[in-house]
C-alpha cells in the first residue's frame, strides 16, 4: 500500500521517493515496522489474553520447573502473524505471486495453529487437535501452495528443479515431463513435486512446533533462520550475485525479501516479551505459521536442501523426537531422558537460560555455515 502510494503515485511529483523502488530499502522499513508493531501491541495483547484466561497448559511429565509456567498467556503468535502481515501489505508489491503465496502460507498455517490452541483452551489441557488431523491440514495447505508454485512455473517465474549444494550440475526436475503429453496421465506428472514440497513445508512447520518448548528458544532460532533466508532470497533475485555465486537466478522472488524482513522484525519484537522468563508464549498459532513460512521460503528460492542447515536446531529437535519414539517402540528403551532434546539437557542439570543461549549459538553456527556454502559451490 505504502509502496504503491510512495513509488507508483507520489514519486512522479517528488523524485527522492524513487528510493522506495529498491528492495533493500523496503526490506529495512518492513523489518522496522514489524518490530515497532510487536513492541507497541505486545503489552495490549498480553493483557487481553490474561483477561480472556487464555493460558498455557503444561505437560505433566515435563521438567518440574515448567509447572510454574502454567497459566502464562499463550497464542501470542497472533502478534507475530499480524506484525509480519501488516508490514508486508505496506511495503511489498502485492501484485507479486510469491508475496501472495507467502501471505497465504502464513495465514493458513496460523489458522491451523489457532484451531489447535483454541481446542487446548476449550479442553483445559495440553491436547488440541490430534496429530493426524493437524498433519492432514498441514499437508492440504502445502499441496495448495505447491499448486500455486506450479502455476507460477507455467509462466517461467519458477523452476521445479531441485538444487543440491556443492553439486553445480545436478538439477533433477521434480516434474515428470514425459507424462505431460498424455491426455490421461498428465496430472501424475506433478505428484513428485507436490509430495516433495509438502514434506519440506509441513516438516518445517512441525520442526519449529517441536522446538517451541523453552522461553525464547523457537523465536530466537527463527530470527536467525529468517535472517539467513532474507540474505539467500535477496541474492537469488539479484542477477550479479546469483551469477557470481552460481545459484539459481529467480528475478521475481526479490519481493519476498521484504516479507522476510518483516518476519525478522516481527520475531525480534515478539522475543522482547517471550525472552526468559516469558510474559507470553507463541502457541501453535505462532510455531506452525513460522515453520510453514520458513519452509515455503526455502522451497521458493530453491534452497530446500540447505534448509537443513539454515534451520539446523529445528532439524535436531525433530530428529530427537523421531529417534526417541523409534527407539522406544523397537527396543523399549529411550535414548534421551526426554524429547525434544532441549528437555533432555534440562533434566541433566542445565538451566533453562543456558539451554536457550547455547541452542541460539548452535543455530547461528548452522546459519553461517549455510551462507558459506554459497561461495563453496
Amino acid at each position: 500500500m505504502l509502496y504503491y502510494l510512495l513509488y507508483q503515485v507520489l514519486q512522479r511529483y517528488f523524485s527522492p521517493l524513487n528510493v522506495f523502488r529498491y528492495i533493500t530499502v523496503r526490506t529495512v522499513y518492513a523489518s522496522l515496522t514489524g518490530m515497532f508493531l510487536a513492541f507497541v501491541f505486545g503489552p495490549w495483547l498480553i493483557r487481553k489474553l490474561r483477561e480472556l484466561q487464555i493460558g498455557q497448559f503444561t505437560r505433566e511429565e515435563g521438567p518440574e520447573a515448567h509447572q510454574k509456567k502454567a497459566g502464562t498467556p499463550t497464542m501470542g503468535g497472533v502478534l507475530i502473524v499480524l506484525s509480519t502481515l501488516v508490514p508486508t501489505l505496506l511495503w511489498a508489491d502485492l501484485t507479486n505471486g510469491f508475496v501472495l503465496l507467502a501471505v497465504f502460507a502464513l495465514l493458513a498455517f496460523a489458522t491451523i495453529g489457532f484451531v489447535d490452541d483454541y481446542a487446548k483452551v476449550a479442553k483445559q489441557r495440553n491436547l488440541g487437535l490430534t496429530s493426524r488431523k493437524k498433519f492432514s491440514l498441514q499437508i492440504l495447505v502445502s499441496f495448495i501452495i505447491g499448486t500455486g508454485l506450479l502455476a507460477l512455473a507455467t509462466r517461467s517465474a519458477y523452476s521445479t528443479e531441485l538444487v543440491f549444494p556443492f553439486l553445480k550440475r545436478v538439477h533433477p526436475d521434480l516434474v515428470i515431463h514425459s507424462l505431460l503429453s498424455s491426455a490421461h496421465l498428465w496430472p501424475l506428472a506433478f505428484i513428485p513435486f507436490l509430495i516433495f514440497v509438502s514434506i519440506v513445508i509441513a516438516g518445517s512447520s512441525n520442526a519449529v512446533n517441536l522446538t517451541d518448548g523453552l522461553d525464547g528458544l523457537a523465536i530466537g532460532c527463527t530470527v536467525i533462520a529468517a535472517g539467513a533466508l532474507t540474505i539467500l532470497t535477496y541474492v537469488s533475485s539479484n542477477y550479479r550475485w546469483a551469477t557470481y555465486l552460481e545459484i539459481g537466478y529467480i528475478p521475481r522472488v526479490g519481493e519476498l525479501t521484504v516479507f522476510c524482513g518483516a518476519l525478522v522484525g516481527a520475531s525480534l519484537g515478539f522475543l522482547w516479551y517471550n525472552a526468559h522468563p516469558a510474559e507470553v508464549f507463541m502457541g501453535d498459532v505462532g510455531s506452525l505459521s513460522l515453520g510453514g513460512t520458513l519452509g515455503f521460503i526455502a522451497v521458493v528460492i530453491k534452497q530446500e536442501i540447505l534448509l537443513f542447515f539454515v534451520g539446523g536446531i529445528f532439524v535436531i529437535e525433530a530428529l530427537s523426537v523421531i529417534l526417541q519414539v523409534g527407539s522406544f517402540k523397537l527396543r523399549g528403551k529411550r535414548i534421551f531422558r526426554m524429547a525434544p532434546i532441549h528437555h533432555h539437557f534440562e533434566l541433566i542439570g542445565w538451566s533453562e537460560s543456558k539451554v536457550i543461549v547455547r541452542f541460539w549459538i548452535i543455530a547461528l553456527i548452522f546459519a553461517l555455515f549455510a551462507l558459506t556454502t554459497l561461495k563453496l559451490r
